[in-house]
């Protein structure tokens, strides 16, 4: 990965990186501990003895161990006064304020900090085939969860009892973890978009709204379907039909070339010419990578134009107070004529 472009972009002499997704994409150490120090000459990769093997194998920086008397800012020290670093680049926007101004403190020969911002995560928007394989991994994983869960859901079950149902599932089939918190939500607790799993039971009647993800190799899936214990009623029918028109509708649009909000305008227009505008209150979808929520988003503010190898979610919701909600999420690869889905469970309403 050639950063000099960032390095000149920012005026910096050299850049401190320490966000550990922006550490494993730029120097493939999966450990997530320590900092990268890149500068036009050198490429330093500093952790501690608990990882310092596992780095030198799979990264091709330059290794160095931190210890108790020679920490992180005694090597980085030396690193700045041996290459006369005046100005350095650092991550604003994940570095907490506490740990900057030990930084400032301790390497006082820097004369400027110079914040970055998002310019090495945008990095990390455009997608390599080989991450894009893993991506497709982990959702394979998830489409095969679905297909089994409509095997062991039943009335009676709790929301907990599905929630660990659907991470076990995830792990026996390949996953190293779930990429976020599961989100099982049922009934009433399906009008919550991020509802909690709690120890309610699984009624006749019900939404079961399942929003569910895990890792393959470092790389998040992400997927959402809602189905209906016994029988829909109309409404239910309605609503769901609803927010599957948006989601189809809206993937017809994609390609290389869109801006992310009008993607959002689309799905957003069909629910609220439907009669429930009020009732979409998120963005309908995010990218996703190495983190479960990456730039860009489709939302009514981000006018990123999607290119090639970009993946997103697509996930327009209805979620109505007192009565449910309905949600559907694919997560697709941008290609210059259209879009590739990842998951392929069906998005046909299921009444189980």
């Amino acid at each position: 990965m050639d950063i000099n472009p960032i390095i000149e972009k920012t005026g910096a002499d050299a850049l401190l990186i320490t966000n550990p997704y922006n550490m494993r994409y730029l120097s493939s150490f999966r450990g997530g501990e320590g900092i990268l120090y890149i500068s036009r000459q050198s490429r330093i990769l500093i952790t501690d003895s608990r990882y310092t093997e596992a780095a030198s194998q799979e990264s091709c920086f330059t290794v160095e161990e931190y210890r108790n008397g020679h920490g992180i800012t005694d090597i980085l020290k030396e690193y700045i006064q041996q290459e006369d670093i005046k100005g350095l680049g650092y991550e604003d926007e994940s570095m907490v304020c506490k740990t900057f101004r030990n930084y400032q403190t301790s390497l006082p020969m820097v004369k400027e900090w110079i914040p970055v911002g998002g310019e090495i995560t945008r990095l990390r928007q455009v997608k390599t085939e080989e991450e894009i394989g893993y991506l497709r991994q982990a959702e394979a994983i998830g489409d095969r969860v679905f297909s089994k869960m409509l095997t062991l859901i039943r009335p009676g079950m709790t929301e907990r009892e599905v929630q660990g149902e659907l991470e076990y599932q995830m792990m026996k089939f390949g996953a190293s973890g779930t990429s976020f918190d599961t989100i099982v939500a049922s009934g009433l607790h399906s009008s919550m978009p991020h509802a909690i799993p709690s120890d309610k039971k699984i009624e006749p009647g019900d939404f079961l709204t399942m929003d569910f993800g895990c890792r393959y190799q470092g790389y998040c899936s992400d997927m959402t379907r809602t189905i209906v214990i016994g029988k829909a009623s109309e409404k239910q029918k309605e609503i769901y039909q609803l927010v599957l028109k948006a989601n189809l509708v809206a993937e017809s649009f994609l390609r290389a070339g869109m801006v992310c909000r009008e993607v959002d305008k689309i799905a957003r227009d069909i629910i609220t010419d439907g009669g429930y505008g009020e009732c979409f209150g998120h963005g309908l979808g995010h990218s996703v990578g190495l983190e479960i929520h990456e730039s860009p988003a489709c939302n009514t503010r981000d006018t990123t134009v999607l290119k090639p190898n970009m993946i997103m979610t697509i996930e327009p919701g209805i979620y109505v107070p007192g009565f449910g909600g309905v949600r559907i999420e694919d997560m697709v690869v941008i290609t210059r004529d259209g879009f590739e889905n990842l998951a392929h469970s069906t998005k046909e309403l299921i009444e189980l």
